[in-house]
């Protein structure tokens, strides 16, 4: 599944760049091994900390979603969906698309599925009030989320955020979302560690519903 989705990257980087994604080699590579595995369902993530905790909390559940044939991918941002909805979707390899979405970026969602021509249900994308990360300290609680920051080694660094200016006066869960983005890598490994810490039936409802449909 790597492969495929190294194509997919490959493919939309060249139909940006100008090139007939139809025909260009990284297109037809996609194409080739969307029979071959096969894949049936693209989720699309704005970026790599949501597939993080995606398939996390896939494995805490004992499920393999390459092998049924599920592609999780990031898109490396929201203003992304349109070109990858349509290299996905019916005008393309004729997947099925699913995802999240944060709720600022919902419109902006609805509005590049609409122009990729492809039209879902509103349940098909599952939305995040602020965004993932919000969702799971929020189910987790600051108190647990603090402990596991402890427990990563981070406590002193965040500990140190804290004390900046800017981030006097805002909540704590404020606080660790905007920590979480601070060095390349974490908010990547927090998606991951903030997932595998869920008690069982704790996850985030835009979290669990994205799995149980897949």
């Amino acid at each position: 599944m790597a492969d495929f989705r190294e194509a997919v990257v490959a493919w939309d980087a060249g139909r940006s760049g100008g090139a007939d994604g139809g025909v260009d080699g990284a297109g037809e590579r996609a194409r080739v091994l969307a029979r071959q595995l096969p894949v049936r369902t693209a989720v699309l993530l704005e970026g790599p900390s949501d597939a993080a905790a995606v398939e996390a909390l896939a494995a805490r559940r004992g499920r393999d979603l390459a092998a049924e044939g599920v592609c999780v991918l990031p898109m490396g941002g929201a203003m992304s969906i349109a070109r990858f909805a349509a290299l996905l979707g019916p005008a393309g390899l004729g997947l099925r698309l699913t995802g999240l979405c944060d709720e600022a970026e919902r419109g902006y969602y609805e509005r590049g599925l609409e122009r990729a021509g492809v039209a879902l249900p509103d349940q098909e994308f599952y939305v995040c009030a602020a965004d993932l990360e919000d969702e799971l300290i929020r189910a987790l609680g600051v108190l647990r989320v603090e402990e596991l920051v402890r427990a990563e080694g981070d406590l002193r660094s965040l500990q140190t955020f804290q004390r900046q200016p800017a981030q006097q006066g805002r909540p704590a869960p404020q606080q660790l979302r905007r920590f979480f983005g601070t060095k390349k890598g974490r908010k990547i490994h927090y998606g991951r560690a903030l997932t595998e810490a869920l008690t069982s039936g704790r996850a985030p409802a835009p979290l669990e519903d994205l799995l149980a449909a897949l």
